[in-house]
């Protein structure tokens, strides 16, 4: 059984940072892609970051380039998000998701084959 938990989203005001940790199980985490997505209320699905199964290879949406950033520690089969200088337009439910495709690394086109149920950050101007 393959499980997907996010954890580390809350309330924090504009300018501030967050640090999202997402824990998989079931499955060999080193050879999966993960990525990063957010979903707000009538906004479409956005790809915010994904990275390849050594952390090599990275991608980041123009709308946080130089603000967040992904990392994996495939040890403890932990996938992070730190984002800095948070703004209210950052609010959404950020979700993690692992990709069989070992570099699968644009979040454009992830083939998304897990996911967590999400948790919800939210950003107060």
């Amino acid at each position: 059984l393959v499980q997907v938990v996010e954890s580390g989203g809350g309330l924090v005001q504009a300018g501030g940072s967050l640090r999202l940790s997402c824990t998989v199980s079931g499955l060999p985490f080193g050879g999966y892609a993960m990525g990063w997505f957010r979903h707000a209320p009538g906004k479409e699905r956005e790809g915010v970051s994904c990275i390849n199964g050594n952390g090599r290879a990275t991608y980041y949406a123009d709308s946080v380039k130089g603000r967040f950033t992904i990392s994996r520690d495939n040890a403890k089969n932990t996938l992070y998000l730190q984002m800095n200088s948070l703004e209210p337009e950052d609010t959404a439910i950020y979700y993690c998701a692992a990709s069989a495709y070992y570099n699968d690394v644009d979040c454009r086109s992830f083939t998304l084959n897990y996911r967590g149920q999400g948790t919800q950050v939210t950003v107060s101007s």
